[in-house]
């Protein structure tokens, strides 16, 4: 049996994901680009700063951290972190960026619910992701020698299925984190709503890499649930 990468259909059922986040990086690209090119009355972290203390969390830091592109917010440590462009850049594509992590900050605030649920399927996620898809492939091995191998096999699926419910509750996080920033910048007067534009752009760019990150978990679960079933049928 072809198994992962050697195996013709599973490249058949994983092309159009990589197809759709191939795409999705260069929109990403291109929009933060442009974005970039259109000056922001504020640096990324001063827009942060500034939306935070709005909400009242005076109490969420604000770092910078190395790398491009690395920003997100640590809810356990109630810290926002900034890549240099963003934290330091007075750009629509900073501060656009910043007020989506801030907006992150603000989820987890108010409870929301969806925030909660993802962040406590981190640890399965993270477990399924290192050995689900290794469980699988021990089982479809074991086929050969044990009887019982089909349970190793589905166990794995069940392992790795965690990745694909964080992916999916993942979804409207980030899609909720855009349109709190994008309702934030314009309320508090950071930019206008010609200049929403830009930010849009930007932030409508980033939702699609999730988007083709949870098709991708999908098709590499149902191409081993289809492996699977075809196997114990023979």
């Amino acid at each position: 049996m072809g198994m992962g990468f050697f195996d013709p259909m599973y490249l058949l059922f994983i092309a159009p994901a990589l197809l759709l986040a191939l795409w999705a990086q260069m929109r990403v690209k291109v929009t933060y680009a442009e974005a970039q090119q259109v000056p922001a009355p504020l640096s990324g972290a001063a827009a942060a700063r500034h939306i935070l203390d709005s909400a009242g969390l005076t109490n969420v830091a604000i770092e910078q951290i190395p790398g491009q592109l690395t920003d997100h917010y640590d809810s356990q440590a109630k810290v926002l972190r900034l890549s240099p462009e963003v934290y330091q850049g007075r750009s629509l594509a900073s501060v656009g960026i910043a007020a989506h992590e801030s907006g992150h900050a603000l989820q987890d605030a108010r409870g929301y619910a969806p925030l909660v649920i993802r962040n406590a399927a981190v640890p399965a996620a993270s477990f399924g992701s290192g050995i689900g898809v290794w469980m699988i492939i021990i089982g479809f091995i074991l086929s050969r020698f044990v009887p019982w191998w089909p349970l190793v096999a589905w166990a794995g699926v069940g392992t790795f299925a965690c990745v694909v419910f964080f992916q999916i509750i993942n979804l409207p996080v980030e899609f909720n984190a855009s349109s709190r920033a994008k309702a934030q910048l314009v309320d508090l007067g950071i930019i206008n709503r010609e200049e929403l534009t830009y930010v849009n752009k930007v932030l409508d760019a980033a939702a699609w890499t999730y988007v083709a990150a949870t098709l991708l978990s999908i098709m590499i679960l149902l191409y081993y649930v289809v492996r699977l079933m075809g196997a114990e049928r023979r």
